[in-house]
């Protein structure tokens, strides 16, 4: 192992540093109630892009808080017979991306929904005081508000509610939703499937957004995690609310959110990550009580991880024979 991370036979036991808010499910429970009170008036129009084999749409559904949310939806061709979908989380400050990297699965009979986060690098739209992009800082937006003011609530709360609009999608199975994502993505495929535990198998990579006290600790609130440092610096310079800090980010740490998965997981770390270092991922991944499965890969940081998108691939695509 690297010097900056605990030995492995610990990372296998390891369960997480961040306070667990003491009325964490209530909060939860609260704001899924919240999100099924949202008439979500979607809304399914072409897309410029098509393709022989593949019909692919701009979707477009109300999140809470008003927010009007985008997600590029595909589905195979004339297939209207109930089959597996696949639901895409991107990384953070980014967007849903091109149309083409998700066509291996609806060649092979998925449907497949990519979300774009409110106020990052895509096409959803962000009602928190402002017009357009706010891309950064998202970690902390709401610290200094009601904890469910959180940016991040409303972004795992919009997830969950892509996942039900996909199974209730007439062509779609819906028992047979998949979810996937590397760093922010890997984290909101947690979130996806805690939130909206009928997601039946994720391969979240390299999760962001778990054990923030941890990171901290370890001196690696910088780069993704930066922002934590330097709110501390410029609202709390002695670390005189800490406790209470830490405590408010719990309600959207990924690794108190992981025990409510029920569905099949594949994870894969890189033992090497300094942005989201493997005790963090661990702390979530030794949370989930599903089946469940982690790659390792010992010299590789927070990156790509050669032949994990292929596995998952064949992971997600044993449903299609379920």
């Amino acid at each position: 192992m690297p010097l900056f991370e605990m030995p492995l036979a610990e990372l296998k036991i390891y369960r997480g540093r961040n306070p667990r808010p003491a009325d964490f499910d209530e909060y939860w429970e609260r704001a899924l109630a919240e999100m099924a009170s949202v008439e979500p008036d979607v809304s399914l129009t072409p897309a410029a892009f098509q393709t022989s084999f593949a019909e692919c749409f701009d979707l477009r559904f109300t999140g809470v808080r008003g927010a009007r949310i985008y997600a590029k939806y595909l589905r195979p061709k004339g297939d209207r017979a109930p089959h597996p979908a696949l639901l895409m989380f991107h990384g953070y400050s980014g967007n849903c991306g091109d149309w083409h990297d998700k066509l291996g699965y609806v060649a092979s009979g998925f449907s497949v929904a990519a979300l774009d986060v409110r106020g990052q690098g895509g096409l959803s739209e962000d009602t928190g005081g402002v017009k357009g992009t706010t891309q950064n800082g998202h970690i902390i937006r709401g610290l200094d508000d009601h904890p469910d003011n959180l940016h991040f609530r409303q972004v795992f709360l919009d997830t969950a509610q892509l996942a039900r609009i996909v199974m209730d999608m007439p062509e779609v199975d819906g028992a047979r939703v998949c979810a996937m994502g590397g760093s922010q993505g890997g984290a909101l495929t947690l979130a996806c499937a805690a939130l909206e535990p009928r997601v039946r198998r994720l391969a979240p990579m390299c999760p962001f957004l778990c054990d923030y006290q941890r990171v901290w600790e370890m001196d690696l609130a910088v780069n993704a995690y930066a922002e934590l440092k330097n709110y501390f610096r410029l609202f709390d310079p002695r670390h005189e609310r800490e406790q209470e800090i830490f405590t408010t980010l719990g309600y959207i740490d990924c690794q108190h959110l992981a025990e409510r998965i029920q569905g099949d997981t594949l994870m894969a770390i890189g033992l090497m990550d300094e942005i989201c270092p493997p005790s963090s991922q661990f702390a979530a991944y030794n949370k989930i009580t599903a089946a469940k499965e982690y790659e390792l890969y010992p010299d590789f940081a927070h990156e790509g991880y050669p032949g994990f998108i292929d596995r998952a691939f064949q992971f997600f695509l044993a449903l299609n024979t379920a």
